[in-house]
């Protein structure tokens, strides 16, 4: 070779190991010919296949429409990469399809078999009695387990055992990379048509708390669940909400809002009136393909109490609420058990209609909440507060109206104890809800808080039997505390 071609490589593997958006361009670009077209989503994806091959994400959420690159780049150029900074890597990648699977690992080990990858990275090698699709392995033991959602995963683990980590001496601290061993990749974990089995759904959780997280070999071991949200109990929604704080999630709906204009992910697949068509189409399936597939917002085909096309939005950009408030009024509603959020919206009463313009909601504790409690009442002249004292938590609503009048507050602020169950509280009040609450129309990005308060009022059911009965219920339920106080308090407008 020229000098000029040992320096283009060397440049190329240095570009290469430092990042996964230029791994997975230069290597689609060698085996296809054609430049890879990069929109903002292919950005935002490497970054966290990044942080996880640098150890600073062990759990990775990506949710992401079909047909927008995800398992290109996460799943068989990853691989590879991964590989790349060490061969002792050792992966386990899953998806709904068992041929889909195979595929996949067919085409990380031809990239990494490829004369392109193999000048940059000779060191990568494939064992020759071990070149099989389902398995295979390098020369140094790393390799890929690939199967089906529903398939055996037996005799093989993901990641490195710790004390195993101490890689070849030939291999830079580029290549190192923070001890990288290998990871679980889930792609696609449950097919569309399978999202509204219970059954289906109910297996697919089930396999990975029995089966799948315990396949790594180190609690160090990454694991990256990839696909499009198909429901709310699917296995993205099932891990966040059994294992709050621990996943990072990288959500990304097809049509969002940004200084106020809906902008497309990417023009090239839907633009922005296509997805406005889809938002507001009367077939039932298109809507249902919308919102759980480009949106990540997965709803159940029927049976929601407050679905957000029922809800009344309004636009703050143009009605300053907090200047036109005749009254306001927080209900708060404290975290009852592990993975609750606190809830406290605050109605803001203008005409006959009740603004829910902010809300504090989250899972932060008493120590980060008080302060948030106490400082929004007195910004925002809140004139009544109704604290639901429950158990251990009415010396937490004490404290705080202590704390209140000792500031010089002049509102009111009452410990109430609720005497019949939730559900019952939240239908007694789900018809002035949906006819006289009026909520953000840029909810999904006024702040993460009111997003989160919205996504879990309109995931509540009606009917609250055996699968169907939501686990967190915090956001309707705070809901129905505003509802009540202003019916009985200013019954006379409606």
């Amino acid at each position: 070779m020229t000098p000029d071609e040992i320096k283009y490589l060397k440049v190329a593997k240095y570009k290469c190991l430092k990042s996964s958006l230029f791994f997975t361009r230069y290597f689609f670009k060698q085996e296809t010919k054609r430049k890879l077209i990069i929109d903002k989503h292919h950005e935002l994806i490497c970054d966290a296949l990044d942080r996880v091959i640098q150890g600073k994400c062990r759990r990775l959420i990506i949710n992401i429409g079909p047909r927008f690159g995800k398992t290109e780049i996460a799943v068989k150029k990853f691989i590879a990469k991964g590989l790349a900074h060490n061969p002792a890597a050792k992966f386990i990648h899953l998806t709904a399809s068992a041929e889909l699977a195979l595929e996949n690992s067919e085409a990380a080990r031809d990239t990494v078999k490829s004369q392109a990858y193999q000048a940059l990275f000779p060191h990568v090698q494939i064992k020759g009695t071990t070149d099989a699709k389902k398995k295979w392995y390098t020369t140094m033991n790393g390799g890929v387990y690939a199967t089906g959602s529903s398939g055996q995963v037996t005799g093989f683990g993901a990641g490195l055992v710790d004390e195993d980590k101490e890689l070849d001496s030939v291999l830079s601290d580029l290549e190192r990379s923070e001890g990288f061993g290998g990871a679980i990749i889930w792609d696609d974990a449950i097919k569309a048509a399978d999202a509204d089995s219970e059954v289906v759904r109910e297996a697919v959780n089930r396999k990975y708390n029995t089966t799948v997280k315990n396949r790594t070999n180190s609690r160090n071991t990454p694991i990256i669940v990839i696909g499009q949200r198909l429901h709310p109990d699917d296995l993205p929604g099932y891990l966040m909400r059994t294992e709050p704080g621990e996943w990072e999630v990288l959500s990304l709906p097809a049509l969002y809002q940004e200084d106020g204009e809906y902008k497309a992910l990417c023009n090239r697949l839907y633009s922005v009136p296509d997805l406005l068509k889809m938002q507001n189409s009367d077939n039932p399936e298109t809507k249902i393909f919308f919102e759980r597939q480009l949106q990540q917002n997965p709803q159940p085909r029927e049976g929601l109490m407050f679905a957000l096309d029922a809800l009344k939005m309004y636009n703050p950009k143009t009605t300053d609420v907090n200047k036109l408030a005749e009254y306001r009024f927080m209900f708060v509603d404290p975290a009852d058990t592990g993975g609750d959020d606190l809830a406290a919206p605050i109605g803001y009463l203008i005409g006959d209609k009740i603004y829910i313009d902010d809300v504090i909601y989250n899972a932060h504790g008493t120590e980060v909440n008080e302060n948030r409690i106490i400082d929004k009442i007195r910004k925002d002249k809140i004139d009544k507060v109704d604290f639901e004292g429950v158990g251990g938590w009415q010396t937490f609503g004490t404290t705080i109206r202590r704390k209140l009048y000792d500031t010089g507050w002049q509102g009111d602020l009452r410990i109430v104890k609720p005497y019949t169950n939730k559900h019952t509280r939240i239908l007694a009040q789900e018809s002035f809800i949906l006819n006289n609450f009026i909520f953000r129309e840029d909810w999904q990005t006024c702040s993460p808080e009111y997003a989160k308060y919205i996504k879990n009022l309109t995931d509540y059911r009606r009917i609250q039997t055996g699968a169907s009965k939501n686990a967190h219920d915090d956001a309707p339920d705070a809901s129905a505390g505003v509802a009540a106080f202003f019916r009985a308090e200013f019954g006379h407008l409606w």
